[in-house]
C-alpha cells in the first residue's frame, strides 16, 4: 500500500472514531440531563425524543466503528442537528407544553451539549458528502 494510502486510511479510522465518541458524547448528555438512562422528560415527547436521540447516537457509534460510513455519517449528522435545533427552539419560542428552558441559554450542560453537536455536525456533513462520492460504502 503506498504511504500516502495508509495515511489516508488512518485519517479515516481516526475520523470514524472521533465521531463515535462524539455521538457517545451526546447520548451521555443527554442521559444526564433527563436524569438517568431509566428517567425521562415532561412533556412525553420530549421524553420519547431523548431516548431516539440516545438510541440513535449509539447506533451512529456503532455503524461509523465497524466501517459503514456512509449511513454512520448520515445518522451522526441527524444525532447533530436534532438536538441543536431542539435546543434553539426550546430556549427560544418554547415547545408545546414545555416553555422551562425559554431564555436559558448558558446552562452549563446545554453549552457542553452544543459544544459537542456542534464538533460532530463539522465532522459528520463533509465526510458523509465524501462518501456519496465514493462507489461503496
Amino acid at each position: 500500500m503506498p504511504h500516502h494510502a495508509a495515511r489516508t486510511s488512518e485519517a479515516a479510522r481516526a475520523a470514524r472514531w472521533a465521531g463515535a465518541l462524539l455521538c457517545l458524547a451526546v447520548a451521555a448528555i443527554h442521559v444526564v440531563d433527563q436524569g438517568g438512562i431509566t428517567a425521562t422528560r415532561d412533556p412525553r415527547y420530549v421524553g420519547v425524543a431523548y431516548h431516539v436521540l440516545e438510541i440513535a447516537a449509539v447506533a451512529a457509534a456503532v455503524l461509523l466503528l465497524v466501517g459503514l460510513v456512509r449511513p454512520g455519517w448520515l445518522l451522526a449528522a441527524g444525532v447533530a442537528v436534532g438536538p441543536l435545533l431542539g435546543y434553539v427552539l426550546s430556549r427560544g419560542p418554547g415547545l408545546p407544553d414545555y416553555r422551562d428552558d425559554i431564555g436559558n441559554w448558558t446552562e452549563p450542560l446545554g453549552l457542553a451539549s452544543l459544544a459537542v453537536e456542534g464538533a460532530l455536525l463539522l465532522l459528520s456533513v463533509p465526510l458523509f458528502l465524501r462518501s456519496l462520492r465514493r462507489a461503496s460504502y
